[in-house]
This record gives structure tokens, C-alpha cells and sequence, in this order.
């Protein structure tokens, strides 16, 4: 077995219990083959539920010092997500994109499914911010569709990202695959870039019901 399966098979009833997840659109993620989910990040437990939901491993980037912590609780924390999928990578800095992209389209050339969260950072109010493009480029360059995600209720688990989770009832809602093949060859058109961007947040947006906000997350939080 796995570590994922392991991971699957004991954390994956608690998580039920405690979180009773309702899914929606799951069979909308395709069985075989490439695909970039792509959703709203309220708080940390999102990548937490995002993996035990979803039939297929799913892979994505996550900060490095999910797994360098000291400790018990760092060294659980590592097993944990590397485990279900996560690869660590130093985002900070003028390298740090560029090498957060390169994996993701590594992920996705090995024929798997990639995670992704276009707003770059949790939401600092719960409403959904502005997309990076680095989720267009992906889709451009590898072919992979996109299938957009919602976590709901998630904020209400661990408010302002802090505490011991409490038992809340979330929902994770999947919606159906975009493919952007018209657009292929133009993965350094800015214009075509924000163009498929923002058309996956429109879809992100439908499937939360979040207020839409123009502005990059990373932005309103330095305000």
C-alpha cells in the first residue's frame, strides 16, 4: 500500500467525521491523463481536504517549511504532506515562480493531476481575489484541461487560520473541464494569459458564490 492510500484509508474516515465533506462534480475530474485543478483558498485545512476527496493523487506546491519543521508535530506534518502529494519549494524570491511552474508542468507531462490556487495565497476576508496566470501558462503548455474547484466552508474550520480545527461541515464543488486548445502556441501572450485566467475564476467564482474582488490577494494583505 501507498503512503497516499495509507494516508487515505486512516485519515480519510476522520476526516469525514469531523468535516462530513459534501462533494459535488467529482466524476467531472477525468480518469486518466493530465489535469489542473484549479479553486479559492480560504485556509490551510483546504490542502488538506483537497487530496482525501479526490480518487486520483493529487499533486501540487506547497511552502518548504511544511516540511522542514522541528519536532513530533514537523516531522508529522512532513510525512503528512509529502505524503498526499505536496512537493516542497522555496517560492521566495525572483526564482521562486519559476520553479513553482517548472513543476507543475513536470507534473503534468508525467500524465497527473496538479493542484493549483491562482490566487497565489489564502484569501485575507474570504472573498476571491485575482488570478495569477500562472495557471493559464500551465494549461497552455501542457495541453491539460482545467477543472475549477470551490471550497466552501472551509474559513468557518480554522478562523484567521489559527486554533485547533473545529468540526464544521464544509463542501468541495468541482466543476466541468475547460480546455483552452484554441489558444494553443500563445502561452507568452499576456493577453491571452489574463484572457484564460480570468475566465477560470469566473468559473471558480460561480461554483463558491464568493464576491469577486480586481485586486491580487498578496496586495490587499500588505495594504
Amino acid at each position: 500500500m501507498s503512503r497516499f492510500a495509507l494516508i487515505k484509508a486512516v485519515l480519510g474516515p476522520i476526516m469525514r467525521l469531523m468535516f462530513r465533506p459534501r462533494v459535488e462534480g467529482v466524476e467531472n475530474i477525468p480518469g486518466e491523463g493530465p489535469v489542473i485543478l484549479a479553486g479559492n483558498h480560504l485556509t490551510f485545512i483546504d490542502s488538506m481536504i483537497l487530496p482525501l476527496v479526490c480518487d486520483r493523487q493529487v499533486f501540487f506546491i506547497g511552502k518548504d517549511e511544511y516540511v522542514t519543521g522541528k519536532g513530533l508535530k514537523g516531522r508529522l506534518m512532513a510525512w503528512f504532506f509529502t505524503g498526499v502529494g505536496m512537493i516542497p519549494v522555496d517560492r521566495d524570491g525572483g526564482k521562486g515562480g519559476v520553479a513553482a511552474l517548472m513543476t507543475g508542468r513536470r507534473i503534468l507531462e508525467e500524465g497527473k493531476v496538479f493542484g493549483i490556487y491562482p490566487e497565489g495565497t489564502r484569501s485575507p476576508d474570504g472573498r476571491l481575489y485575482r488570478g495569477r496566470t500562472g495557471i493559464a501558462r500551465l494549461t497552455l503548455m501542457t495541453g491539460a484541461p482545467v477543472v475549477p474547484f470551490a471550497m466552501i466552508g472551509t474559513d468557518r474550520i480554522q478562523p484567521g487560520g489559527a486554533g485547533v480545527p473545529r468540526p464544521c461541515r464544509v463542501t468541495v464543488r468541482f466543476g466541468e473541464p475547460m480546455e483552452f486548445s484554441r489558444y494553443e502556441g500563445m502561452d507568452r501572450d499576456r493577453y491571452v494569459l489574463r484572457a484564460v485566467t480570468d475566465s477560470v475564476m469566473t468559473e471558480v467564482m460561480r461554483l463558491s458564490g464568493q464576491e469577486y474582488v480586481d485586486m491580487y490577494a498578496t496586495k490587499a494583505k500588505a495594504a
